[in-house]
């Protein structure tokens, strides 16, 4: 008879049990210990009057709390207020890449703009794109912020070469790790005691989480006085106060969940620029996408438009074409028509993506005669015209 295998213990991230003790009593206790498994919290609306609240010990202190307007949501205004662009990257299905696209997209928008990936649509150096770069190679250095809101699978640390890393907390909040001098990101990663530590949350101690990173990181920390001047002479002398970050991109989980309902309620105020959906060529994939279009349009969160990733095979060595996901319905150009959205573009696989993630480098930078770097490069350069 076969016997099974115990698995090796790995700690397990139920509480606010992160690195380091200060930090983690900067995360605010929203569920009771001896709280029902479905707790609300006891911010939430629902608060005691929830179906999960019925027979709390609890129940009657939550529901008599008086309810009032978050007095959080002005100083994560405050705090938003100085980041131009906010960009949610999205989709229903867990691994299409977002986590992938993500740290692309950073690592293309805070490269200096000076031609690097400005690709014309007939791949043809005209005198306009001449032009452009011309003008673009005297720009300032974009400021550029990743924000990684995949609680339970947080794979932006690795993606961008920093795992192992940890945040540190001052008077002004707390810090971002850099990747370069104008590309910095926040995960719970960086508060795991180990990357195999498991983050076992209710959804009251995720959007607290959410809120911290809003609220209470210093996305300007790394910012030298300098970079402050220069960043605010290329704003508008009228706007105030002035943009110090360009883009900041936010990556989410899968699906639309806690995760996803707190970061749109949260930025309400301060405003998003809009979506970008992730999918796969595969009707599987696109089913769920459906749904979050669905979701963006409840939320009243605009759509910039929908990638479709590896969307196809292209050889390195032979540049031989092979489809992987048969685009049954017609994938995601023509999800794009039917709702009339914008299609941002196709990128294929290459196995050197994959591999690129695992060493945190970028793979437009490492591997540019790539198929997929070209195809990566035209998706970003839509994007940057959308938002810009």
């Amino acid at each position: 008879m076969l016997a099974v295998q115990q698995p090796p213990s790995t700690p397990a991230v139920t509480s606010t049990a992160l690195a380091g003790d200060s930090i983690a009593r900067a995360l605010p206790d929203q569920v009771p210990e001896n709280a029902p498994a479905h707790c609300p919290g006891t911010e939430s609306e629902q608060a005691g009057k929830a179906d999960a609240c019925a027979g709390c010990p609890n129940q009657d202190a939550c529901a008599s709390a008086p309810k009032g307007p978050d007095p959080d949501l002005p100083l994560i205004k405050q705090r938003m207020s100085r980041i131009k662009h906010k960009i949610l990257i999205m989709s229903g299905k867990g691994g299409v890449g977002k986590s992938t696209f993500t740290a692309q997209l950073g690592w293309a928008f805070s490269s200096r703009f000076s031609g690097h990936f400005d690709v014309a649509e007939d791949e043809k150096h005209t005198e306009e794109t001449t032009q452009k770069e011309e003008n673009e190679q005297g720009e300032a250095e974009k400021q550029v912020a990743i924000m990684d809101i995949d609680i339970c699978g947080p794979s932006i640390p690795t993606i961008l070469g920093l795992a192992g890393q940890s945040i540190h907390s001052t008077s002004q909040g707390w810090s971002p790790v850099y990747v370069s001098d104008n590309l910095c990101a926040m995960s719970i990663g960086f508060l795991l005691p180990s990357a195999s530590s498991a983050v076992i949350w209710r959804g009251p101690k995720k959007n607290g989480l959410i809120k911290q990173f809003l609220k209470d990181v210093d996305w300007t920390a790394g910012l030298e006085e300098d970079q402050e001047d220069q960043v605010s002479i290329r704003n508008d002398s009228t706007s105030t106060p002035s943009h110090l970050i360009d883009y900041m991109l936010i990556d989410t989980p899968p699906g639309t969940s806690d995760e996803h309902l707190s970061i749109v309620s949260y930025l309400k105020e301060s405003g998003i620029t809009g979506a970008i959906l992730l999918t796969t060529p595969q009707e599987v994939s696109l089913q769920d996408v459906r749904k979050e279009i669905s979701f963006c349009r409840k939320m009243n969160v605009p759509i910039l438009g929908i990638v479709e990733n590896m969307a196809g095979f292209v050889c390195p060595s032979c540049t031989g074409y092979s489809e992987i996901f048969h685009p049954s319905t017609g994938g995601a150009k023509a999800l794009c028509q039917e709702l009339e959205l914008n299609f941002l573009g196709s990128i294929p696989l290459d196995p050197r993506i994959g591999k690129s993630c695992d060493l945190g480098i970028s793979f437009t930078d490492e591997y540019p005669d790539s198929p997929a770097t070209t195809a990566y490069l035209k998706v970003i350069e839509r994007v940057r015209t959308l938002v810009d």
